[in-house]
């Protein structure tokens, strides 16, 4: 099955203070670097969204093998930015849309939500301990709806939607909750 990854990394990082998205994890790689490291072995190709004019991002991810394109519109927020990815994102019996401030999913996390596409799953996401994660699966089916989303809502009310047509996977890896949003997020 051709499944190829978008990976969100259009963010302003305000929170953080800035170019978020470079910050360095404790072993030296940046966040965005890392989970493009993380999705690469379970996907064909990574589209990789970033801000116009993020040149030193765009340079990181496309030295990972990513195809890097620049949303106009990241600043109207990742439902814009996830619409840009699917529009420019090569033909593909399913996605894994991944986010760049996430660097510490772990892969066999993301490979367990590629499989469960390929078993035939329309969404599917990782659970830990009860609660939704990331990164999130969508079939192809998905692609006309996900390229009309606007603003930063994202894909969430698709995913709300989906009822018993999303697969969850219980995964034991806390990383697919957890995100970087300020400097201290970086530790162990």
């Amino acid at each position: 099955m051709n499944v190829a990854g978008i990976l969100l990394a259009a963010g302003a990082g305000s929170r953080f203070g800035g170019d978020k998205l470079l910050a360095v994890l404790p072993d030296g790689t940046p966040l965005a670097v890392a989970a493009a490291r993380a999705l690469r072995p379970s996907v064909t190709e990574i589209l990789a969204i970033v801000r116009p004019g993020d040149t030193r991002l765009a340079a990181a991810l496309a030295a990972e093998g990513a195809r890097v394109t620049e949303c106009p519109s990241a600043a109207d927020g990742m439902g814009s930015s996830l619409a840009w990815g699917m529009r420019h994102a090569a033909p593909a019996d399913g996605w894994i849309v991944a986010l760049g401030d996430m660097p510490f999913v772990q892969p066999q996390s993301i490979a367990l939500v590629a499989a469960a596409l390929a078993a035939g799953a329309s969404i599917a996401a990782p659970v830990y301990e009860g609660r939704r994660g990331h990164p999130v699966g969508f079939a192809a089916g998905h692609r006309v709806v996900l390229a009309a989303l606007s603003g930063d809502a994202g894909a969430r009310d698709l995913i709300a939607s989906a009822g018993a047509t999303l697969a969850l996977i219980e995964v034991d890896d806390p990383g697919v909750l957890r995100d970087v949003d300020v400097p201290a997020d970086l530790g162990a």
